[in-house]
């Protein structure tokens, strides 16, 4: 008995990454919210969110932040080989994080770096991560106490200084569709 012809996967990981507050959840929902409405299937994995439910038992150490990153890249994985649209929101400040995502998940994998100073991040900061000192976060601050290697090669990178979230979310999706992982739009 033979089963169902194997069709090529529609999902893909848009692994999307930069400092605290340069956009990263901001765009992947605008993102996300394009692609549903072209008929995707979407999921979008909040690096805060994710870690919260499934590495709430892991700090910020180099170490910690690494094994986290490896768990995401597994689920986004997971959910793309099953025609969803992965959105990865994370930090992800090490270089060897970021190709260990990229080699968990394959050719369906983009990565997006969102560069933003962190003075302009330090400006947005909605969660009040860049008041205070470590001791009181109780962690240190990517990009301020703790490194951030700028990506070596990444797919897209999106000024998101000074630029718009609108035209920020279009330069995405123009990449995904020239990438062949999202549909044009029909109609309209």
């Amino acid at each position: 008995m033979s089963g169902p012809a194997s069709r090529p996967s529609t999902g893909f990981v848009a692994w999307i990454e930069g400092l605290p507050c340069s956009g990263k959840t901001t765009l992947s929902r605008a993102v996300g919210e394009q692609l549903r409405d072209a008929g995707h299937k979407v999921e979008i994995l909040d690096g805060d969110e994710v870690r919260q439910m499934f590495s709430p038992e892991l700090g910020f150490s180099r170490k910690d932040r690494e094994f986290h990153a490896r768990r995401v890249s597994y689920v986004a994985r997971m959910l793309a080989r099953n025609d969803v649209a992965v959105m990865v929101a994370m930090i992800t400040p090490y270089e060897t994080s970021r190709q260990a995502a990229r080699a968990t998940v394959g050719e369906r994998f983009t990565e997006i770096w969102l560069r933003c100073p962190v003075e302009v991040c330090r400006q947005r900061d909605p969660k009040g991560l860049y008041r205070g000192s470590p001791l009181v976060r109780g962690t240190k601050l990517t990009g301020v106490d703790d490194p951030f290697e700028e990506p070596l090669n990444p797919d897209l990178t999106v000024d998101t200084a000074s630029g718009t979230i609108e035209g920020e979310t279009r330069r995405i999706v123009e990449h995904l569709l020239q990438r062949g992982f999202v549909r044009p739009r029909s109609g309209g």
